[in-house]
């Protein structure tokens, strides 16, 4: 969540219209995700040398790294049509049977977030993946006949944000699995070069860096701030966005220089100011920052434990100490990170 500001603005058409203009339109064009560009090109280039369609492929990682951008450059170095879907979107195995019995040969096939797909999908998917068939069953109980229908080559790309709640069979199916990791700064810069030439931005070097520092690794973070600092650098008339430019027009937006914005801040203040560091329940916490549990779950606490500045205890969450110096804080001797040594662990808890 990058504040209520930049959610409502990316909503609009004119937003989501740029940016799929930014979004690279073939391999040589994507930046960063080096090792899993090698293999995917490796991948496609041996299936048009052989002349037959690629091998199906997932890719897994997080939101903003670049997987329908992928799935697009998949079809597009294939010369393919592309049809998008999504998991949520099949509840039935018949919503899946109409997608599949209209597919044309070589076609791309992109399911995003296709662990959410239902089972009786999820089961009519092994057999269109593997054998290029489904059985349609006509008719209830004693009296249901199987219709086998033959299906075109396709390639199914699938995207998910959480490969583990993808079972085996499916997931042994896919030829090729790659796995998006978050981009350096250095890499987001590259991006932003490339994005700020398209949308005709001047920017200096240091510009670029600022814009980058605070982009939480996400080449879709860095592109939606690029077009928030272009819009403040036009209503303030500037022509060349420097440091201090970037900087204040994303002050103004509530993106601090580390990346946190409104959520991420009330998070670690109610922890600190309110539960003096933790432990604190996840209900707790999401009701002292007014906030649902899940959403503290899932948008927060990710980039937050990820940068430090948050741990998941057997009892709770705390404030590590980078948390309380990030905040302008000393850390007191008797907070819970300081007992634990500023330990953490995976665990689920509350």
């Amino acid at each position: 969540m990058e504040g209520a500001a930049l959610v409502s603005a990316a909503t609009e058409p004119e937003e989501r219209a740029m940016e799929a203009a930014l979004r690279p339109k073939n391999l040589d064009d994507f930046v960063g995700q080096a090792r899993v560009r090698r293999q995917l090109s490796l991948v496609l280039e041996a299936s048009r040398m052989r002349g037959r369609t690629a091998d199906h492929v997932l890719m897994s990682g997080p939101p903003g790294l670049g997987k329908t951008t992928l799935a697009m450059i998949i079809a597009a170095e294939m010369n393919a049509p592309l049809r998008i879907s999504s998991g949520p979107a099949i509840q039935h195995a018949g919503d899946l049977a109409a997608i599949l019995s209209s597919l044309s040969e070589g076609e791309v096939l992109f399911l995003d977030e296709i662990h959410r797909m239902s089972r009786p999908a999820e089961e009519m998917l092994y057999m269109a993946m593997e054998d290029f068939r489904v059985d349609i069953i006509v008719g209830k109980g004693a009296g249901a006949t199987a219709i086998p229908l033959e299906l075109p080559p396709f390639t199914l790309v699938g995207a998910t944000t959480r490969a583990g709640l993808l079972p085996g069979p499916l997931r042994d199916r896919f030829g090729f699995t790659g796995h998006l990791e978050f981009y350096s700064v250095a890499e987001l810069e590259l991006v932003l070069r490339r994005s700020a030439g398209l949308l005709d931005l001047k920017l200096t070097s240091a510009g670029f860096s600022e814009i980058a520092g605070r982009s939480r690794g996400t080449p879709r973070i860095a592109n939606r701030l690029l077009r928030r600092v272009r819009d403040w650098a036009l209503v303030h008339a500037v022509d060349s966005i420097d440091a201090r430019t970037a900087g204040a027009a994303l002050d103004m937006y509530e993106v601090d220089a580390r990346g946190l914005d409104r959520l991420d801040r009330a998070v670690l203040e109610s922890l600190v100011l309110k539960f003096n560091g933790g432990p604190v329940g996840l209900s707790t916490l999401a009701i002292a920052v007014g906030e649902e549990p899940e959403t503290v779950e899932t948008v927060a606490e990710p980039f937050l434990v990820r940068e430090g500045l948050l741990g998941r205890t057997p009892r709770g969450r705390i404030a590590m100490a980078s948390a309380w110096e990030h905040l302008g804080l000393r850390m007191p001797e008797n907070t819970a990170a300081a007992a634990l040594g500023q330990t953490s662990d995976d665990s689920e808890f509350e």
